[in-house]
């Protein structure tokens, strides 16, 4: 007995510690559950327009869970795929927008949710060789282009007077010549390695896909040679008039056809 008497002292202690500690934590809880939705989004906000997205991403997060509905949840989401993309956090960006899309197809701000996700796979892959070289997409995978090539042409279509349509609209120009100059390059790698039928189509999809591109004519150079090394000079002879009719200068018709590449072109695989 006299033993149990002593240890009760220090059991009694350990309780009321563990007691004080619940009821400390839930203090915080119900501090937490007192911040209202223009409270927390207003946080969140603030947090994002610093730059500190980590905490943007968490208190938009906690927004969401604890107010699934209303005017700060909607617009929260837009901000959160903002946040995730700031945040180099691509595709958690795209999935956000695309819910957001289907969920709030009526909202005010719907076209920015459509720019920002051309935006976000517009801006993917870019490393530091491409922030310095003026070819940010010229040998690289393009399917990220062509995703973002696709959103800004489904913003204009949907919303050709959005305030996010002219840059849109240059943003695909960019992607389009980007995208003939990929193509260029690849059909100048088989031209090289003599592998003629896969040049000869590589130039055929840029005259067929790229038209008004600076690369058409160059695809038809190419064209007309990969043609001339098959023996198909009926054929060469008609992309050479043709070309003649567009760009009578042309290196290729002058006698001067050389790798428009230059040293670029062997940075790449190509």
């Amino acid at each position: 007995m006299l033993r149990y008497s002593n240890r009760l002292p220090i059991l009694a202690l350990i309780a009321l510690a563990l007691l004080l500690a619940q009821g400390c934590g839930s203090n915080d809880e119900r501090e937490e559950e007192t911040v209202s939705a223009a409270e927390l989004y207003e946080q969140a906000k603030r947090s994002m327009d610093n730059g500190a997205y980590d905490r943007a991403i968490s208190l938009y997060r906690q927004l969401q869970s604890r107010f699934p509905f209303g005017r700060y949840t909607e617009q929260a989401q837009l901000e959160l795929a903002y946040s995730y993309f700031k945040n180099f956090e691509p595709e958690l960006a795209i999935t956000t927008l695309n819910r957001f899309v289907r969920t709030y197809p009526t909202h005010p701000n719907i076209d920015y949710a459509y720019y920002l996700k051309g935006l976000v796979n517009f801006s993917r892959d870019t490393g530091l060789l491409t922030r310095i070289l003026p070819v940010e997409t010229i040998g690289r995978d393009q399917t990220h282009a062509k995703e973002s090539f696709r959103d800004f042409g489904e913003l204009l279509q949907k919303f050709p007077d959005s305030k996010y349509a002219p840059d849109a609209r240059e943003r695909m120009l960019f992607l389009r010549n980007a995208m003939a100059r990929y193509e260029l390059t690849v059909a100048r790698y088989y031209l090289r390695r003599d592998a003629y039928v896969a040049a000869a189509n590589r130039a055929q999809y840029i005259v067929e896909n790229y038209q008004e591109t600076p690369q058409v004519a160059d695809a038809l150079s190419i064209l007309a040679q990969a043609y001339d090394k098959l023996e198909l000079d009926a054929q060469s002879e008609d992309v050479a008039r043709v070309l003649e009719a567009n760009a009578p200068e042309h290196p290729y018709l002058t006698g001067n056809n050389k790798d428009n590449d230059g040293w670029l072109s062997k940075l790449w695989p190509f």
